[in-house]
């Protein structure tokens, strides 16, 4: 994985981690943590580059998704 790749998917997976600190409910904390981490790991030893992307791409998604769903929690709050 070239360097830009690597720098990259360690500062998603940080946000990731970051924003599903926020969610309030104990069980989607902990269940959006444990299935980041083990999405992570599962993929850690890809080389093809295509399929880094695409993993990438998919991770940026996910990232939305939590960022929406912490808003919408915290504005029931």
């Amino acid at each position: 994985m070239a360097a830009s790749s690597r720098v990259q998917v360690l500062r998603l997976y940080r946000a990731l981690l970051r924003e599903s600190q926020r969610f309030s409910s104990y069980n989607y904390r902990t269940y959006a943590i444990r299935r980041i981490r083990d999405a992570f790991r599962e993929n850690k030893n890809i080389a093809d580059s295509e399929k880094i992307e695409e993993l990438l791409n998919k991770a940026k998604a996910n990232l939305e998704v939590i960022q929406r769903q912490v808003c919408l929690f915290l504005s029931f709050l």
